[in-house]
């Protein structure tokens, strides 16, 4: 097929505005799936997205759809929405010309919409705007289409009314998707140019790449060459993306397909990387997309310390179907050998927390998340040391000052809720920047704020303070410098690494105390007394104690003399001093996790 029949185009949205079910009712117009194989997110795989009802992973697959006469090929991306998966959406974008930029009728423009239309406009995008959910009887096109109008300055009658439940305005969204959208640029003749945007694990066929073709030709049986790492390959087995893998003969320039080489090392497939053939390479690799930035790090460990390898394999496993997952070896005190992992936000690391324990049945403890800092020597010439752990930091004699990572929060909700919003954003060391009304009823609040402070339960607070209707996005702006302090926490005087932190000197006192409180709570009572504390280097700021379980040794004592009594207790307390010594108090997962969720 001729490259002007081709169509590369990804959706975009906030989340839960209705993408995968209009994904649903594109396949279904096209004749992609059968009517026996539909079921609801058809594109969504996992367990996990359709439990949720999130998209986690973006999915591409191909369409085929006749227009005035002629075949089109559609090569459609459905993509996730939360911000914590946005890399997924980057890399999409990549490889399309075009973009779906999906709203809901009912809620409106959210903060993400936006952050994902500027990433389309930046790879220079064909947008096309779709008013979903018209069906619903709480839905508001005239105020919407308002709005989308404003943040696109495009027509009315560009604006396609549509409904992913019903049906309406699909046809209108496949025609639109072929006049409006351009067909894909690029030369047959010219050498192989393919940049890989995704990859997968097959364990019978091993790493499964898809890639979009800008130049040339793939054949099967051809030896390629990664760019990135310099290794060859033989094309196996090359294909396009259907609801399965159709295999094909070639794969020619404007296409979205796959390629099987038996490749079996996780570190050998590089997402962004650019193939080519041996015989005849390309002089560049394409510019594909930057390198993922984690914003949230946090210890994982194996339950039983012999399954580290076996931890390590599937954490290799997984990167591959998720590249924003970053890991490297660490080992801590109390957990033994484990991954210092980085997120690119709270809700990835539960994804990836949980899909270790589904798809590799592996049981792990997670540390308390935190981010990286930048910690300065006093001494000549300064240098900085990058701190991931605060248990890595230097002796606070000699530190000059440290630096955090800040970021630019933009809040949009209704204004009824401004106070509630501003409040929880100011106790959490942001500092309002700007305030505008979209329309009557939505504000935009800017906010700096340091990226420790929302690492923690600062989206689930926000969702409580604002009943739902405030939508959250950010992005790091650099590294401030900030009165900070490393607090640990000690139990029975034996220091817990994976429990220590990195605060704000004005916040320490409060949240040492509240810690203790919460671990009181969640670590079984013992033979012997337990003290949990707080400190700030030698200085002890907050102390709780667990009693100490009490066995009855003076039961069998029946009358006779006190001093009975007394041999037998003074016996006993002479034992418990001794087992104060010696034992060990075992620290259950729940205390580690609990201390994120502090306010409940």
């Amino acid at each position: 097929m001729s490259m002007k029949h081709i169509r590369n185009f990804c959706i975009i949205a906030h989340i839960d505005h209705g993408k995968s079910t209009l994904a649903d009712r594109l396949l279904q117009t096209t004749n992609t799936i059968s009517e026996r194989e539909m079921q609801d997110q058809a594109l969504d795989n996992m367990d996990l997205e359709r439990e949720r009802g999130i998209t986690i992973k973006s999915h591409a697959i191909q369409m085929e759809y006749e227009y005035e006469g002629e075949k089109y090929v559609l090569n459609l991306i459905d993509t996730p929405g939360h911000v914590d998966f946005s890399y997924e959406v980057s890399r999409s974008i990549a490889a399309c010309e075009g973009a779906l930029l999906i709203v809901d009728a009912s809620q409106g423009i959210e903060a993400q919409t936006i952050s994902n239309l500027y990433l389309a406009l930046e790879h220079d995008l064909e947008i096309i705007p779709i008013l979903n959910k018209m069906d619903l009887p709480g839905a508001m096109p005239e105020e919407v289409a308002d709005q989308i109008i404003d943040l696109l300055g495009c027509d009315p009658e560009d604006i396609i009314q549509a409904s992913g439940k019903t049906g309406l305005g699909v046809e209108e969204i496949l025609k639109a998707v072929i006049t409006r959208i351009k067909a894909p640029k690029g030369d047959e003749n010219e050498p192989l140019q393919a940049m890989i945007f995704d990859s997968v694990f097959n364990p019978f066929r091993g790493i499964i790449a898809y890639f979009r073709v800008k130049n040339g030709v793939l054949h099967k049986g051809d030896k390629v060459k990664f760019f990135n790492t310099g290794k060859t390959y033989f094309a196996d087995e090359v294909g396009i993306l259907k609801m399965d893998l159709s295999p094909k003969k070639e794969v020619r320039a404007g296409d979205v397909g796959y390629i099987i080489s038996g490749i079996k090392q996780a570190n050998e497939v590089k997402v962004g990387d650019t193939i080519t053939l041996v015989e005849r390479p390309c002089q560049d690799a394409i510019r594909g997309f930057e390198d993922v930035k984690p914003m949230v790090f946090a210890g994982i460990y194996p339950v039983e310390t012999d399954d580290y390898e076996e931890l390590r394999y599937s954490m290799e496993k997984l990167q591959l179907n998720d590249s924003s997952l970053v890991f490297e070896p660490e080992s801590s005190a109390a957990l033994g050998f484990g991954f210092r992992c980085g997120f690119l936000g709270m809700l990835h690391m539960e994804i990836i927390q949980e899909r270790l324990e589904r798809e590799f049945n592996m049981t792990v403890i997670t540390t308390v998340p935190n981010v990286s800092y930048f910690c300065y020597m006093k001494r000549e010439p300064e240098e900085a040391i990058l701190v991931n752990n605060p248990s890595e930091l230097p002796d606070p004699s000699g530190i000059d000052h440290i630096e955090e990572p800040f970021i630019k929060a933009q809040v949009i909700t209704k204004a009824e809720y401004v106070g509630p919003v501003m409040n929880l954003c100011i106790e959490k060391r942001g500092e309002l920047k700007n305030q505008v009304y979209l329309t009557q009823d939505r504000v935009e609040l800017s906010f700096e704020m340091p990226l420790a402070e929302i690492v923690f339960d600062f989206y689930d607070r926000l969702k409580s303070v604002s009943r739902g209707y405030a939508s959250f996005d950010y992005h790091p702006i650099g590294y401030k410098n900030s009165d900070l302090i490393k607090m640990d926490l000690m139990l029975n005087g034996e220091q817990i690494d994976a429990l220590s932190a990195l605060v704000h000197r004005s916040n320490a006192f409060d949240l040492g105390k509240r810690i203790c409180i919460k671990l009181k709570e969640l670590i079984p009572r013992q033979q012997f007394e337990i003290p949990i504390q707080a400190a700030i280097g030698a200085k002890i700021i907050a102390r709780e104690t667990i009693k100490a379980l009490r066995k009855d040794v003076t039961a069998k004592c029946y009358g006779g003399d006190i001093t009975r009594k007394r041999k037998l207790l003074e016996k006993q307390k002479e034992g418990k001093k001794r087992m104060r010594q010696v034992g060990k108090v075992e620290v259950p997962q729940e205390a580690f996790l609990a201390v994120l969720k502090l306010n409940d």
